[in-house]
Order: structure tokens, then C-alpha cells, then sequence
């Protein structure tokens, strides 16, 4: 993302919607940080891992994390890669209301079902983030050939 701190109206719709599915997520199956935000935060607003993890804790500083959110917030600022703390009071936002929504839902869901919701959301996650989802559309395209 770059390092300005103008919040464009793009920069606003994309945190807030973050926020909102990490809220809908952690309400639905107790994650989204790790899981939604850092993720997003470092392929939608181009963040940088460091960047994002402290977003995320950002996110859930008071009283949660806060030692570890001021750690990330020190070190971000000292490499020149702050945290946006507009960024965060957005993602927030989001979080709220879809941890609200995301609950209710939940419980509309029977559990088996919410379990295997759960292992696709880690699976994916991990996939994306390793970078094999690159090796396997390779590998689906050589098929074709």
C-alpha cells in the first residue's frame, strides 16, 4: 500500500469489507485475523506481512493484544511501513458488525457442516499463502494442452 495516509474512498470500501469478513468469519467459525485479515490486507492494500499481522492485532487491541499491537506499531514506524490506525478503526467496523451477523448465521448452521466450513477456509488459506494455487492452475492448464 502505499505509504501516504490519504484514505481514498477505495482504501475505505476495501478495509470496511475486510473488517466485515473477518467479523463474519470469527462470529461463524471463531477466526478472522489470521485468517481473513492478514491475507487480505497483503493482496488487497498490498501491505506488507508485517504490516498486515499488526493491522490485524490492531484490530483487537484493546484489552486483547495490545502489548503486541504497540510492539508491531513501534517496529512498522521504525522500518518505515506504518500501521494506519484509520485502517484499523475501519476494520474494526466491519468486524463488529459482521462478528454480529457471522454468529447468527453460525448458529443457523449445523455443526458438521460449519466444521468442514471451517477446514476449506484453512485449507484455502494455506494454499493461497504458500503460492500453490499459481502451481496448480499451472498444472490444470498443461492438462489441456
Amino acid at each position: 500500500m502505499e505509504q501516504s495516509n490519504k484514505m481514498t474512498t477505495q482504501i475505505i470500501l476495501i478495509a470496511l469489507l475486510i473488517g466485515l469478513a473477518a467479523g463474519v468469519l470469527s462470529g461463524l467459525v471463531g477466526v478472522g485475523g489470521g485468517i481473513i485479515m492478514v491475507p487480505a490486507l497483503v493482496f488487497a492494500l498490498q501491505y506488507t506481512q508485517h504490516q498486515a499481522q499488526g493491522t490485524s492485532l490492531a484490530v483487537l487491541t484493546l484489552p486483547v493484544v495490545i502489548i503486541a499491537s504497540l510492539y508491531y506499531y513501534h517496529q512498522c514506524q521504525r522500518a518505515g511501513t506504518p500501521i494506519d490506525l484509520k485502517v484499523v478503526g475501519l476494520l474494526a467496523a466491519g468486524f463488529l458488525v459482521g462478528g454480529y451477523f457471522g454468529s447468527k448465521l453460525a448458529l443457523a448452521i449445523p455443526e458438521d457442516i460449519l466444521k468442514k466450513v471451517f477446514a476449506l477456509i484453512l485449507l484455502y488459506t494455506a494454499i493461497k499463502m504458500v503460492g500453490w494455487d499459481s502451481l496448480f492452475i499451472k498444472w490444470i492448464k498443461g492438462l489441456n494442452t
